[in-house]
């Protein structure tokens, strides 16, 4: 019976019994096979150098991945320098590379892998009618006769040889069987079954995996892997109903990043098999605390953004907007998470406060900022936070201290306005900055000198307002379409006062940075003269004998 089909309370029960030695065999382990640095390359624009393919496979060693699939020997002299390299410096996981079924390809990765402590070469061969008759134009029995060759040859120069059928969602399930137990009986200790196109669905898959373990005799002496790609959306769904079904490796992807609409993606598999162990009744090595690290150093060395709403490690992952939640969140994180952000290497979760946001939530904001329970009055605060939250959109700390601290709206308005920047930057010349700030009713002009055109700018304004801030962090978005469209800076920044966050937009990138850093320096200038006065008031105050 097909899982989906029938409510099950273990997967396991609905496992064909001869299944069982197998798994016990495996001790419900599941091996996670990152293929990143091969069939994650392929997606991007201009491939990875030798030293940013070394820096992420010593990133995946930490994430404790079982195997790395380092790259393609064959296919560049600089793929080939890149998976030795990997091999030489690398232990712990498995080190693989990628080889056509020909002789020249597997003697390739052969000579690239031979340093490592556990190397494995990773052989493949299309299946399906439309691979064999018209990409490669071979009968299947040459196509059998490919995959005995090619996998002892790998098998004469490495102990450890895995083979994938190409194509396999797509195969002829008896040739398939075939092609699998003809690997296996040559010597291939791990047998691949690829969804290469994202055909599937689950239940096919399913079909697929449950017919190899009924009709190939041979099928426990190998691991059976999976390999789904995106194209519908199904890869996550696939690979984890394959594992339900007695697969025990499965491919995949930090990020999901790889062919088209990529591959499964290593921090949902993982995750999913953590989170519901109670179902799939299988667990990994991997080290989930280095998830969202791992997923951070891919998205900057591949430049490949992740989307906000990515599972597991998306930016919204973790956050929560609505009220409703927020207060579910506050008062029992299981509420609204079923994991929690520490497991997988942040801090803690984020409470996005916006017009959304409830004054449970933004009361628990004001106490976590050191407020008394006494200073707060909730009622009157939270209508003026509305207010803002519908005038700015989100709502960061230092705005909540801007409406606690202040009385009237003039209390929040700005000190310093920006008048007049003009900048002066290109190659062979130093970067130099004049800027012309309005600061009560007076107008105040500097100049400076940087490393590039925003940090000349910065310091100009230093300048003027004598505030030094530590920028900690500067995100550059386009919020409208074409060659001239408007970006919008956010800043992050670190003062004596605190931790600030300032925006600024502009179809100018530089005047943009500009706003966004004097938005800073009028948050801070606010609060100095809130403290200023409230220091003035306690002086004031007769005090208690």
């Amino acid at each position: 019976m097909l899982l989906g089909v029938k409510t099950i309370n273990n997967i396991s029960d609905s496992l064909p019994s001869g299944r069982e030695s197998f798994q016990k065999s495996m001790k419900n382990k599941v091996v996670i096979f990152d293929t990143t640095l091969r069939d994650g390359e392929q997606a991007l624009m201009s491939s990875l150098s030798a030293e940013q393919k070394l820096r992420i496979a010593r990133q995946l060693a930490r994430l404790k991945v079982d195997v790395i699939e380092a790259g393609f020997p064959v296919s560049s002299p600089g793929d080939f320098e890149a998976v030795s390299m990997i091999a030489k410096e690398i232990t712990g996981p498995v080190i693989c590379g990628l080889a056509r079924i020909v002789e020249k390809d597997i003697i390739a990765c052969a000579k690239a892998i031979k340093f490592s402590k556990r190397p494995r070469i990773h052989t493949f061969v299309g299946t399906s009618t439309i691979h064999t008759e018209k990409k490669l134009r071979k009968t299947e029995e040459q196509i059998i006769d490919l995959v005995q060759n090619g996998v002892r040859l790998a098998r004469k120069h490495c102990d450890d040889v895995e083979f994938s059928a190409e194509d396999a969602g797509r195969t002829g399930v008896d040739f398939l069987c075939k092609v699998v137990e003809t690997a296996i009986s040559c010597g291939a200790t791990t047998v691949n079954i690829p969804d290469t196109v994202g055909y599937t669905s689950p239940e096919h898959f399913a079909l697929i995996i449950d017919t190899l373990f009924d009709k190939v005799p041979n099928i426990d002496k190998a691991i059976i892997s999976v390999h789904c790609h995106n194209d519908l959306g199904m890869a996550t769904a696939n690979s984890l109903t394959a594992v339900s079904h007695g697969a025990r490796q499965v491919e995949c992807t930090v990020n999901g990043i790889g062919e088209r609409a990529g591959n499964a993606a290593l921090e949902e598999i993982v995750m999913a098999l953590r989170v519901r162990k109670d179902l799939f009744k299988v667990s990994t090595d991997v080290n989930t605390r280095e998830i969202q690290r791992t997923s951070k150093l891919i998205r900057d060395l591949c430049n490949m953004p992740v989307q906000p709403n990515k599972a597991i490690v998306g930016a919204n992952a973790f956050s929560h907007s609505s009220g409703i939640h927020q207060d579910g969140v506050l008062k029992a994180r299981k509420t609204y998470e079923i994991m929690t952000p520490q497991s997988i290497g942040l801090k803690e979760n984020r409470m996005n406060l916006t017009s959304r946001s409830g004054s449970h939530m933004v009361k628990s904001r004001l106490l976590n900022l050191g407020y008394d329970e006494e200073e707060i009055d909730l009622e009157s605060f939270y209508k003026r936070f509305k207010l803002l939250a519908d005038k700015k959109g989100a709502i960061y700390d230092d705005d909540l201290i801007a409406l606690m601290e202040s009385k009237t709206d003039d209390d929040l308005a700005d000190t310093y306005a920006l008048q007049y920047l003009n900048v002066s930057s290109g190659k062979g010349t130093i970067p130099t900055a004049t800027v012309m700030i309005k600061a009560d009713g007076k107008l105040f002009q500097e100049a400076a000198c940087g490393d590039g055109a925003v940090d000349a700018t910065t310091k100009a304004i230093d300048r003027i307002v004598g505030c030094k801030l530590k920028v900690e962090s500067f995100h550059l978005d386009a919020i409208t379409e074409g060659r001239e469209a408007q970006g919008r800076v956010t800043i992050v920044a670190k003062a004596p006062e605190g931790i600030f966050t300032g925006n600024g937009t502009s179809t100018d990138i530089v005047e943009a940075s500009a706003l966004a850093y004097m938005n800073i320096i009028n948050k801070i200038t606010r609060i100095k003269k809130f403290n200023k006065k409230r220091d003035v008031l306690r002086k004031q105050k007769p005090s208690s004998v």
